[in-house]
């Protein structure tokens, strides 16, 4: 099924700012980040966007880093690097960490 138009857009971001994929280690921080900003149902479309788009054991650990953003909370360090990296990507839901 073809994602809506703004979900879409988020996927192109994404790949904007993960021209190489996104790194595994990143997987649970920036599902933690996209379930702070859109809803359950969006963030499994974009997860199965992404997994499509993977070799099977990098789906599976999109799954996984789904999964584990239920139960536990990702270092508020892992989550600023990737909203960084979005950022830098022209993602628009996510602003560069301030330094002051």
């Amino acid at each position: 099924m073809a994602l809506p138009p703004f979900l879409t857009s988020i996927v192109g971001w994404l790949r904007a700012g993960y021209p190489e994929g996104v790194p595994e280690r990143d997987y649970f921080p920036l599902f933690a980040l996209l379930g702070s900003q859109l809803t359950d149902t969006d963030v499994a479309a974009i997860a199965d966007e992404l997994a499509g788009a993977s070799d099977p054991a990098s789906a599976h650990a999109i799954r996984s880093a789904i999964g584990a953003v239920t139960h536990d909370r990702p270092l508020d360090a892992d989550v600023a690097r990737v909203r960084a990296r979005l950022a830098a990507g022209g993602w628009p839901l996510a602003k560069p960490e301030r330094t002051s």
